[in-house]
């Protein structure tokens, strides 16, 4: 195949930060997706109407383009007023729990996973139709923290039984396990947990650049969710979790955790999915099982792709923010050709 169209691509995982970062980033999201989920983890957290509507125009006017739509989130908080959730309903699309500390800006995240201490912001989510988008790590052994923490999902899918939970970039084939047993759970995989693992990350030379939370796996957790992507499993969609970085915090004896992918990602996908023989399920993992999970209607945007080389760059630079994208200097199968946007009704 020299040629594949990628149709209404969603990123429903997306760090875009703010100020010049989120001017560097945000068009290389938009220009080829039509939507991706807007995390809400920048400093200070969004948790108010006000910021919420701030954060979004500053997003579209960093992506000046009217045919991508963010997504947005919340920070979770453990008092949220069924009135306030009520109020912002129409603004965004789920709500996000960080546990305490187990990423990046999640100082301020949820202390106790106690189901009773959740529960008043859970119910009024559960009554009002929002989804709930969940980091679900604990603090324990880092290769083990995902595995830790299902017992937790299961929990909260059986106290919340009308309560969409989203497994958020799952990285362990236990969670595959779970996430078949109960039909209120759902998850997001990203690029680099189909791809890597931390053999990677630190077998060799030491890799900063693929350090992220969750930390890639091994080579069985890889494959499991390789096959449950390959075969667009309509309970798993597509979320990068690119989550950009300036280069001087990854290459540093305190290197930030995350992978920055926004740029290759149409590209690696349609290489990952024609070399198992998977093309025809990409536009589901990319696109139409999130528009199921999520009721949406996205715009219209083709992304046309053609089988020449494309160099993924060294690094992206605007004014002082430097970043580094995964697979950095490396040669994919494919390019973008063109985009195709559905003209204005």
């Amino acid at each position: 195949m020299e040629k594949f169209i990628i149709n209404q691509a969603l990123d429903m995982h997306l760090h875009l930060r703010d100020d010049d970062m989120l001017k560097l980033v945000a068009h290389m999201t938009s220009n080829g997706f039509c939507g991706a989920l807007i995390m809400p983890n920048i400093l200070p957290p969004i948790t108010t109407k006000k910021d919420l509507l701030s954060y979004k125009k500053r997003i579209k006017e960093a992506c000046k383009d009217d045919k991508f739509e963010p997504f947005m989130t919340v920070f979770f908080q453990v008092d949220y007023s069924y009135e306030f959730l009520e109020d912002i309903k129409d603004e965004i699309i789920a709500v996000k729990l960080y546990p305490f500390g187990v990423t990046t800006n999640s100082q301020t995240g949820v202390s106790s996973m106690d189901v009773e201490v959740l529960r008043p912001t859970l119910e009024s989510m559960s009554k009002l139709g929002i989804p709930l988008c969940v980091h679900g790590e604990t603090k324990g052994f880092v290769m083990d923290r995902e595995k830790e923490f299902l017992p937790i999902y299961e929990s909260l899918a059986i106290n919340f039984p009308k309560l969409k939970i989203i497994m958020e970039h799952i990285s362990s084939k236990e969670s595959i396990s779970l996430l078949e047993k109960y039909d209120n759970l759902y998850a997001t995989i990203t690029v680099h947990h189909l791809m890597l693992t931390l053999d990677d990350v630190a077998g060799g030379m030491l890799n900063p650049h693929i350090f992220c939370k969750p930390i890639v796996k091994r080579p069985e957790d890889r494959e499991a969710l390789l096959k449950l992507a390959l075969n667009a499993h309509p309970k798993v969609m597509f979320g990068s979790d690119s989550a950009p970085h300036q280069k001087n915090t990854k290459e540093c004896h305190h290197g930030a955790a995350g992978i920055f992918s926004s740029p290759i990602l149409l590209q690696v996908l349609t290489q990952l999915f024609e070399k198992n023989g998977k093309l025809d399920n990409l536009n589901a993992f990319i696109s139409l099982n999130a528009q199921k999970i999520y009721d949406l209607k996205p715009l219209g945007k083709e992304v046309v792709l053609v089988k020449k080389d494309f160099i993924v760059p060294k690094e992206y630079s605007y004014r002082n923010e430097k970043v580094v994208p995964l697979f950095e200097g490396q040669t994919l199968s494919w390019s973008i050709d063109k985009i195709i946007q559905e003209k204005t009704k």
